[in-house]
């Protein structure tokens, strides 16, 4: 801990910094308020507001860092502060010269001889923690205690900004090139949504001359991970990034269709775009060979293939259908008009319905109801890219109202697929888009995201060991070929777990040869404050016991989350009722202060101080990824692992296979198949190359060997 005469003379730095940052906040306002005229008021009004934004709110701390050289020291904030004569005094995180605050390390100092950490309770220091560089070298130390302090801070419903304690290669993510397609990927804990966060709050700073907050699009996986991101920018100062979970990508409609499995993963193939846009050329019909239209009294008589050259000539054209269908119209207007008679000063009731019969008006709602409740309809857009079988999968009855109908989450991208063909769009394009958890996302999902991407640039997010559900993959290539490619792509990995205590990690990562055998397992930082404790009960015990162990960590003044299967989920509310317990429900969008039950599907990207999990089993069993879907669920925790369980708390073999314990006692060690081999020669050769040069590479190699031979 620092001494008190340390922080003495560095809160009178920060005192002095406060005023001049209220000081300027107050000319600029002053200003504003002098303007000569209304418009010039409204106009200093605009940029008053944003200048007390840029300075940051006056009850946070002036600056989070101090760097030093051999030659002076600067002090690193959130916002940049200028002192009377404009002189930059803190300056800002994102400017080039905060760069060396992030790049230092024991390996590489860049110039620097120390870096300070503070922490501190609006503009006072309670406390700072040093990395002395000359004293770190050839020390490959675990992260800073300042870093470590801060991953022990209590979690609350919101994810907070890293910006004081980013590591280097977070920092190197952080600032790479606006024009990629840039791909970070990483196991729990990592900081792949906080690293995508502040690289859209850098890009915003270092590209004001072509990237403003409203050019920026995040996409999440769902509403509770997009609430709980929600304040990070804000904190960052860009209060105008669009940030939306992937359903409202969609139109506005009645949700909550059920679907079967099979059904939703054949409405998440690409092959259905082209289903859509077959479907909407068959709505355009045929002309009669003479078409007779009663225009203001008269009788005018068109040549059906006049029309039907106009109509093969759109249907050959790229336009949406509803701008070809307005050219149709023009172009039957002027048949009329060559025939004496001016449609555009009279009724054309005639004309109208005549458009309406040969290229119908439709909206995209309109064009699915239509479709998925007709075979006849189905068959002719099906071509020769789905069986019969498959037609039927896709058929239903519709609702007797358009406006009553119900939409599954899988009907979405095809809405807006529909809409983009009908009317072309979207309205609003990005010049960068984040997409967080995009391993889980269909092909027509990835295609909206792709649709309202400007210039290709993109951040895209995910683990594939997390990948579950109908999506699951095992490449980036499944996800990277379904969006923008005109830019260059880079695969980055991150490779250090800040979030995950290691006993809770070490436990986890026992699913990873099942799960993921490809993986290899980040490195862990920290130590928690606990083994994960694992409550053996009977069946009829499971909830009642899962909300007494999430109510002692509330006791404790822990946030929780309880992960529960579907199989339990009535049992637990239940429980938690009886128990005149209060929570909120994640799966509704909701994410309380205290307790919070989870879907396993639900908790992707949220963390938790403590965390209970009920029956292994049955999350296993209730994915066809089901074991990455558990290592999901363990792997949320800041803290504290709680497993309450009937079977098996770590099950490494499918739910459906019984043996007796002595069957398993006899049972010979698996046989080491070829992807797990090749998994541990991985993990085995990352280890080497990360501590050890490569010229003792082979003699690491041979005590390897020497220790791993059985005595004789």
């Amino acid at each position: 801990m620092a001494s008190k005469s340390e922080i003495a003379e560095e809160q009178e730095f920060f005192d002095r910094a406060d005023k001049a940052r209220e000081k300027s906040r107050a000319a600029i306002a002053d200003a504003a308020a002098a303007a000569a005229h209304p418009a010039a008021a409204t106009h200093m009004r605009q940029f008053a507001k944003g200048h007390s934004e840029a300075l940051g709110s006056a009850d946070t701390a002036v600056a989070f860092g101090r760097m030093d050289d051999d030659e002076s020291r600067l002090y690193v904030g959130r916002h940049v502060i200028r002192d009377d004569e404009g002189e930059v005094i803190v300056v800002s995180w994102q400017a080039p010269a905060a760069e060396r605050f992030y790049q230092a390390s024991h390996h590489e100092p860049h110039g620097l001889t120390r870096k300070r950490t503070f922490q501190c309770t609006g503009n006072l220091i309670d406390d700072f923690t040093d990395i002395v560089f000359a004293q770190m070298a050839g020390d490959p130390a675990g992260p800073d205690a300042g870093l470590l302090r801060e991953l022990a801070r209590g979690r609350t419903g919101t994810m907070r900004d890293i910006v004081a304690t980013i590591q280097a290669a977070q920092f190197e993510l952080i600032r790479a090139p606006l024009e990629r397609m840039l791909v970070i990927e990483g196991g729990p804990g990592t900081g792949k949504t906080a690293v995508a966060l502040h690289r859209v709050a850098w890009l915003l700073f270092n590209h004001r001359d072509r990237l403003r907050s409203t050019d920026v699009l995040i996409v999440g996986p769902h509403p509770t991970f997009t609430r709980y991101i929600s304040t990070v920018l804000p904190s960052l100062g860009e209060d105008d990034v669009a940030q939306l979970d992937i359903t409202k990508l969609a139109p506005a409609l009645g949700r909550g269709r059920p679907e079967p499995p099979e059904v939703g993963r054949l409405k998440g193939q690409a092959r259905m775009a082209g289903l859509l846009d077959r479907a909407l050329s068959a709505r355009i019909g045929v002309p009669e060979p003479a078409e007779r239209l009663q225009v203001d009294g008269r009788f005018v008589t068109v040549p059906g293939a006049e029309i039907r050259d106009v109509i093969d000539t759109l249907k050959a054209d790229g336009a949406p259908y509803a701008h070809r269908r307005a050219r149709l119209r023009e172009a039957v207007a002027q048949m009329v008009e060559r025939r004496g008679v001016n449609p555009a000063v009279t009724r054309h009731t005639a004309l109208e319905n005549l458009v309406d019969r040969l290229w119908p008006q439709l909206t995209a709602p309109a064009l699915l109801r239509d479709l998925f409740s007709s075979r006849e309809r189905l068959l002719v857009a099906a071509g020769d890219e789905f069986t019969a079988s498959e037609i039927l999968q896709l058929r239903r009855r519709g609702a007797d109202r358009l406006t009553e109908e119900i939409w599954s989450r899988d009907d979405l991208p095809l809405l807006d697929e529909a809409e983009f063909l009908i009317n072309g769009g979207p309205q609003v394009r990005y010049a960068h888009i984040v997409v967080d958890e995009a391993q889980d996302l269909s092909p027509m999902q990835l295609r909206s995201i792709a649709r309202r991407s400007a210039s290709g640039s993109l951040t895209i997010l995910g683990d594939l060991a997390q990948s579950t559900g109908k999506w699951a993959r095992d490449s980036w290539d499944d996800v990277t070929s379904h969006l923008p490619a005109r830019l260059p792509r880079e695969v980055k990995t991150l490779r250090y777990g800040y979030r995950v205590p290691s006993q809770v990690y070490r436990f986890a990562a026992g699913l990873l040869p099942l799960a993921s055998p490809a993986t290899i397992p980040p490195e862990v930082v920290r130590d928690g404050p606990a083994e994960p404790a694992i409550f053996r009960v009977d069946p009829a015990e499971r909830a009642g016991r899962a909300v007494a162990q999430a109510v002692s960590h509330t006791n404790d003044g822990r946030f929780v989350g309880i992960i529960c299967p579907n199989t339990l989920r009535t049992d637990v509310e239940a429980a938690l009722a009886a128990n005149g317990v209060g929570w909120s429900s994640a799966d509704r969008g909701e994410l309380g202060n205290t307790i919070n039950l989870i879907s396993p599907q639900e908790s992707k990207g949220l963390e938790f101080d403590a965390v209970v999990v009920i029956e292994p089993e049955d999350i296993v069993a209730g994915d066809e990824r089901g074991h990455r879907l558990l290592y999901v669920a363990l792997t949320r925790p800041v803290g504290y692992l709680d497993i309450v369980c009937a079977g098996e708390p770590l099950p490494l073999r499918s739910v459906d296979v019984k043996l007796t314990k002595a069957e398993e006692a006899a049972a010979p060690a698996p046989a080491l198949d070829p992807t797990r081999l090749a998994w541990l020669a991985k993990d085995i050769g990352a280890r080497l190359r990360r501590h050890s040069p490569p010229e003792q590479w082979e003699e690491v190699l041979r005590e390897a060997a020497r220790l791993l031979t059985p005595p004789s």
